[in-house]
């Protein structure tokens, strides 16, 4: 019997709504983020300084100004 390697479509769907959600794309742009602050620290350490160290610097240095700085060009792409 050969094992299929396509998801079935309703699977399909879901992970097409998920990819093509607002949750998901805000996910994938703070990651973005978080690896550019990570990439920039760790040039500055002359090391890898790590996700986790990166993800808990950026989100005690820039993650409130990062939202607002969103929200309102959200805003304003709506008008």
């Amino acid at each position: 019997m050969k094992e299929s390697r396509e998801m079935p479509s309703s699977q399909e769907d879901q992970s097409q709504f998920v990819k093509n959600s607002v949750l998901y794309k805000e996910f994938l742009a703070e990651r973005a983020e978080i690896l550019k602050h990570k990439w920039i620290e760790s040039e500055k350490a002359g090391k890898d300084i790590g996700f986790e160290k990166a993800l808990l610097d950026w989100i005690v240095k820039h993650r409130s100004n990062w939202r607002e700085k969103r929200m309102r060009e959200a805003k304003t792409d709506v008008k």
